[in-house]
C-alpha cells in the first residue's frame, strides 16, 4: 500500500468511525466503545506508518481537483513533511488515550455514543487539517472542528454554564473565522492557487503583493482557534464539558490548529516584519496574562486552561521569531504532558468529587487514594514547569534560544523588536509557570482536614493512558538532536544563556511557591477545620463535580478560592481578584461590543415597530375607512339606489345649467 493511500486512510477512518458511531450506537450500545477506540488506534498505527515512511525527507505531495472552478483551483491535495508526520501521530496518540479513557470516565452516560462519534469525528477533522495541502480542504476541517467542540463542550446541556460555554466558544472562534476567510481568498488571489506548495512557491518569488494585509487577516482566525489573546476568552469557559474533551482540545486538535496552521505558512507571515512583530506582541501578552491569570484560579481545570493559553503563547512566540522547528517541537511536547494534566485530573476530580483546590486542601491523603495520578500528574507537572530532563525544557528552551538568536541580530529576515519581545515575555512567564504548576500540585495533593473519600480503585481503562503518555512527558526531550531532520534544520539543542535564566527562575518560582504555601498554611491552621462533604462520584465522573464543601464560616466559599492556604493570594496580592476574573476582558467586552450591539438591536426593534410599522399600519389604514364607507352605501335596498340616482341627475342638471347661465 503507497504513503498515499495509508495517508488518505489516517483521517478516514476516524470519519467511518464517527459515521457508524452516529447510526448505530444507540440501537447497538455494544458496538460504541470498539467503534471509538478501534478506528481511532488504528488510524494511529496508520499514522505512524506514514512517519516512518516519509522518515523526515522529501515531502509527499498527491493532488487531484475536485471540479473546475473557473478561476483559483480548488484540489483535494496532501503534503505531508517531517512535521506533519509527527503532528498527526500525536493526534493519534491523544485521541486515543482519550477514547479508552473515556470508555470508563463516561461509562454511565447516556450520551456516551454521540459523544464518542463526535470525538472520533473532532479527530478526523485535525488529521484532515494536518495532512491537508489544499487551504480549501484544510478549512472543511478548522470548521469541522468548530461546531464539534461546540457539541462537546456542552455536552452537559443541562448546566447552564456548559450551554454558554459552547455558544460562547462557537460565536468567538466565529469572529476570527470571518477574517481569515477573507484572509484565504485574498492569499489564493495573489499566490493564484489554494495549493500550499504554490502558495509557498510564490512567497519565495515575491509574487504576494499584500503581505501584511493577509497576514493579519489570518492571525485573526490563529487568534480564535489556538485562544491567543485578545480572542482566548472562550478556552476557560470551555472547561464546562467533559475533562477527556478538554484533554483533547488542548493537547492535540482544536488549539493545535491555529499553530500549526502559522507553521505550515510561516514564510507567508516572514514575508512582513510588522505581522512577526504583531505575532509577538501577541504571544507575550498571551503569555503573561494567562499566567498570572493560572496562578488565581481555583477550579483545576481553569488553571490548566489558562497554561494551556500560556504554552500556546510560547509556540506562537517561537513563529514570530521565525523558528518553525521550535514552535512544532514544543507543540509535539506539550501535547503530550497536557493530555496527561487533564486526564490525571480527571482522574483527581472523579476521587476528590470537586474541581476546587481549595476543597483539595481540605482532604488529607488524596496522593494515597490516586497514587497512579499523583506520580503522572508530577511528571506532567515538571515538563510543564521546564525542569530538566523533563521533554517541557528542551522545547520550551528552544522556544528561548530562537528567541534569543533574534534578539541578538542573528535573523536577519526577523526584526529583533520581535525577538526581544518573546526572549522578556518568556523568561516571565517561566517564572509564573512554575510557581503556578508548584500551587496546583501543593494544593491538591498536600491537604489537610478530614481523610479524602474512598470510591475505589481507580479503573484501568483511566489510569493506564496516564503511564503511557508520562513516557513522552518524561522521555521526548531525547530526541532533541533527531528532531532538526524533520523540520527545517535548524538545532533546537538549549543555549547556555536562556537555559540557566529560565531553569533559574522556574526553580525560584517553585521555591517561592512552597515557602509562601508553608506560611499560608502555618496561619490556616490556627483557624479549626470543618468536616468536608463531597459530592460522590463513583460511577466515572458522568457529571462533572463541583464543590459543595461544608466548612468553617472563617473560610467562606469554598469554590470561591477565598482560602487563607492558597499561596496564590499572598504572591498576587491586590492583583489576584483582577487575575482570577481573567483581568475582567469578558466585561470590556460586553461594554465595547456585546452592549452597543444590544443597543443597536433595540432601535433597529424600535425604529420597525414604531416607525416602519406605523407606515405600513396607516397604509392598510386608509383603504379600509374607505372600504367602510363604501360598504354603507352598499345597502341592497333598489329603492335607495333609485333614489340617489334621480338625486344625482338633479345635482348634474343643476350644475349643468349654472355652467349655461355662466357660459351666456
Amino acid at each position: 500500500m503507497t504513503t498515499t493511500t495509508l495517508a488518505i486512510l489516517v483521517p478516514l477512518l476516524p470519519f467511518l468511525g464517527a459515521a457508524a458511531g452516529l447510526l448505530l450506537g444507540r440501537r447497538n450500545p455494544g458496538l460504541v466503545r470498539p467503534l471509538a477506540v478501534l478506528p481511532t488506534l488504528t488510524a494511529l498505527v496508520l499514522a505512524v506508518l506514514v512517519a516512518a515512511r516519509q522518515g523526515g525527507g522529501r515531502a509527499v505531495d498527491a493532488a487531484t481537483e475536485l471540479t473546475p472552478t473557473g478561476s483559483v483551483p480548488i484540489e483535494l491535495a496532501l503534503h505531508i513533511d517531517g512535521f506533519a508526520a509527527l503532528v498527526a501521530v500525536l493526534v493519534g496518540v491523544v485521541a486515543s488515550c482519550v477514547q479508552i479513557y473515556s470508555t470508563a470516565y463516561l461509562r454511565e452516560d447516556p450520551r456516551y455514543p454521540s459523544y464518542a462519534a463526535l470525538v472520533s469525528l473532532f479527530t478526523s477533522a485535525m488529521l484532515l487539517v494536518v495532512y491537508s495541502g489544499d487551504l480549501m480542504v484544510l478549512l472543511v476541517g478548522w470548521e469541522i472542528m468548530g461546531i464539534c467542540s461546540y457539541f462537546l463542550v456542552g455536552h452537559y446541556w443541562e448546566t447552564p454554564e456548559a450551554r454558554a460555554a459552547s455558544l460562547k466558544a462557537f460565536l468567538v472562534t466565529k469572529l476570527g473565522d470571518v477574517p481569515f476567510l477573507i484572509g484565504l481568498f485574498a492569499l489564493a488571489v495573489d499566490a493564484g492557487s489554494f495549493r500550499v506548495t504554490t502558495i509557498l512557491a510564490a512567497v519565495g518569488d515575491g509574487g504576494l503583493d499584500h503581505p501584511t494585509l493577509i497576514a493579519l487577516l489570518l492571525l485573526a482566525g490563529v487568534a480564535g482557534k489556538s485562544a491567543q489573546f485578545p480572542l482566548h476568552t472562550w478556552l476557560p469557559d470551555a472547561m464546562a464539558g467533559p475533562t477527556p474533551v478538554s484533554a483533547l482540545i488542548h493537547a492535540a486538535t482544536m488549539v493545535a490548529a491555529g499553530v500549526y496552521f502559522v507553521a505550515r505558512l510561516l514564510p507567508v507571515f516572514a514575508a512582513s516584519g510588522a505581522a512577526l512583530v504583531v505575532l509577538a506582541v501577541m504571544a507575550a501578552v498571551t503569555m503573561a496574562g494567562s499566567a498570572l491569570a493560572a496562578l488565581a484560579q481555583d477550579d483545576i481545570k481553569r488553571v490548566l486552561a489558562y497554561s494551556t493559553i500560556g504554552q500556546l503563547g510560547y509556540m506562537t512566540g517561537a513563529l514570530a521569531v521565525g523558528d518553525q522547528g521550535a514552535a512544532v517541537f514544543h507543540l509535539l511536547s506539550h501535547g503530550a504532558f497536557k493530555a496527561l494534566l487533564f486526564l490525571a485530573a480527571g482522574v483527581i476530580i472523579h476521587a476528590a468529587g470537586t474541581n476546587s483546590l481549595a476543597a483539595m486542601s481540605r482532604v488529607r491523603g488524596l496522593r494515597d487514594r490516586v497514587p497512579d495520578a499523583y506520580w503522572t500528574m508530577t511528571v506532567a507537572l515538571l515538563a510543564l514547569a521546564a525542569i530538566p530532563p523533563f521533554s517541557g525544557f528542551f522545547s520550551k528552551e528552544a522556544v528561548l534560544g530562537a528567541a534569543e538568536h533574534t534578539a541578538t541580530g542573528h535573523a536577519a529576515s526577523v526584526p529583533a523588536a520581535a525577538g526581544w519581545i518573546v526572549l522578556v515575555a518568556g523568561l516571565l512567564t517561566a517564572l509564573l509557570t512554575a510557581a503556578y504548576a508548584t500551587r496546583l500540585w501543593l494544593l491538591a495533593f498536600h491537604g489537610r482536614g478530614a481523610d479524602a473519600p474512598d470510591h475505589g480503585k481507580q479503573p484501568l481503562a483511566m489510569t493506564a493512558v496516564l503511564w503511557v503518555l508520562a513516557v513522552p512527558s518524561l522521555a521526548f526531550g531525547l530526541t532533541v538532536g533527531v528532531l532538526p531532520d524533520w523540520f527545517d534544520g535548524r538545532a533546537l539543542t538549549p543555549t547556555l544563556t536562556t537555559s540557566v535564566l529560565a531553569t533559574g527562575l522556574a526553580l525560584a518560582g517553585g521555591l517561592v511557591t512552597y515557602g509562601a504555601w508553608r506560611h499560608t498554611t502555618a496561619l490556616a491552621a490556627r483557624v479549626p477545620l470543618g468536616a468536608v462533604a463531597v459530592s460522590p462520584d463513583a460511577d466515572g465522573g458522568q457529571v462533572e463535580a463541583e464543590a459543595i464543601a461544608s466548612h468553617a464560616p472563617a473560610y467562606g466559599d469554598v469554590a470561591s478560592a477565598h482560602d487563607p492556604a492558597d499561596p496564590g493570594r499572598l504572591l498576587l496580592g491586590p492583583l489576584h481578584r483582577h487575575a482570577a476574573g481573567g483581568f475582567r476582558l469578558d466585561a470590556v467586552y460586553t461594554a465595547l461590543f456585546v452592549r452597543p450591539v444590544q443597543a443597536a438591536a433595540r432601535l433597529v426593534r424600535f425604529l420597525d415597530r414604531e416607525v416602519v410599522e406605523t407606515y405600513v399600519r396607516g397604509a392598510g389604514t386608509a383603504p379600509r375607512w374607505l372600504g367602510t364607507a363604501v360598504r354603507r352605501a352598499q345597502t341592497g335596498n333598489v329603492q335607495t339606489y333609485l333614489s340617489a340616482l334621480l338625486a344625482g341627475t338633479v345635482v348634474l342638471a343643476v350644475a349643468a345649467v349654472l355652467v349655461a347661465t355662466a357660459g351666456a
